[in-house]
């Protein structure tokens, strides 16, 4: 029997990819990538879905790869450049490509899956860039993509007999509608709805990440993955404070503080968790303050109580509201 390795987000594609070669009795073993930035069955955000029911109902196994470091590492310096914001998308499916070639080799596979469509994505689902990313991972003639089989010079998998080239598929463009019927063919009803990609596609998220490398050309994993979460600040000492936007974002800011961080609310109003990272001094410490005054239920009165809590000690801050010009100064945010 057949053996391949399917890359695997959890969405529509890359899950008909691998219910086409299950309908050949292709043995197949999916892996999904995790990153800090989404794109995987761990972020809900995203343009995929958690697939272990699926891998259920068709028969096939889910293995989980965190890139981890060499991710971030192609985000600060891509060799293929970006798309319009801080996406790699070329090297981003290089890394993952290298992955899935060393699992295979490890495990016996014959080839590689993936459930790209030609004319999707604009920058890496080219005719152009299908074999430069292949030749890139030493892959070349090995990565099959059934969705768009037919469009594409076949592979060695189909060439040697291992895969019916006549059961692939043709698609292309951005267009779901093929996809969908063949998910119906399948009996596939639960998939996710298309979304943009990753955080990287974001243009706010992207803005956030160039304006922190510009600040700390290695960020911390911490600091990727507070650029999720509230309002951003940069004071002129160069000191972030972050505000959050709502109930939810107050209680993931409690799970980030490191020791010398501060929290600050304003007590007895409906008020924003403010985080303030790291050592500073009694000006960054008002100003964060203030910033948090600005977003509470206290806005409006000329002087605000903050109570801010660092290491386990408390104590309270009066200072009035920031203004609208001071929140426009400091505030990371794209240009409109």
């Amino acid at each position: 029997m057949a053996k391949a390795i399917a890359l695997l987000s959890g969405g529509l594609d890359s899950t008909l990819a691998v219910l086409l070669l299950k309908k050949q009795d292709i043995e197949v073993t999916a892996l999904t990538f995790l990153t800090h930035f989404g794109c995987d069955m761990s972020d809900s955000s995203s343009c995929s879905s958690d697939a272990s029911s699926t891998a259920a109902k068709y028969g096939f196994t889910v293995k989980v790869s965190h890139l981890a470091d060499k991710f971030v590492e192609i985000v600060k310096a891509p060799k293929f450049g970006r798309g319009r914001n801080m996406n790699p998308c070329i090297d981003c499916r290089i890394l993952m490509l290298r992955e899935a070639k060393a699992f295979m080799v490890m495990t016996g596979s014959d080839f590689v899956v993936t459930g790209e469509v030609l004319g999707q994505r604009p920058m890496s689902q080219r005719h152009d860039t299908f074999p430069l990313i292949d030749r890139e991972t030493g892959l070349e003639g090995l990565v099959l993509r059934p969705l768009s089989a037919k469009l594409l010079k076949p592979t060695i998998p189909e060439t040697t007999g291992l895969v019916n080239r006549e059961m692939l598929c043709g698609f292309s463009s951005r267009s779901r509608k093929p996809q969908m019927a063949l998910a119906r063919e399948f009996g596939l009803t639960d998939y996710p709805t298309p979304a943009g990609g990753c955080l990287l596609t974001d243009p706010g998220y992207a803005h956030r990440l160039k304006e922190l490398l510009r600040h700390n050309a290695d960020p911390s994993v911490r600091e990727l993955l507070l650029l999720r979460v509230g309002r951003h600040f940069r004071l002129a000492s160069g000191r972030k404070v972050i505000v959050g936007r709502n109930a939810e974002e107050n209680e993931k800011l409690l799970d980030f503080p490191e020791k010398n961080d501060y929290l600050l609310d304003v007590f007895g109003f409906g008020s924003p968790l403010a985080l303030m990272e790291g050592e500073t001094c009694r000006d960054d410490l008002l100003q964060a303050a203030a910033l948090c005054a600005r977003y509470s239920d206290a806005r409006h009165l000329p002087v605000v109580d903050v109570h801010a809590m660092r290491d386990g000690e408390s104590f309270t801050l009066s200072v009035a509201p920031a203004g609208e010009k001071a929140v426009d100064s400091l505030r990371i945010q794209k240009a409109a």
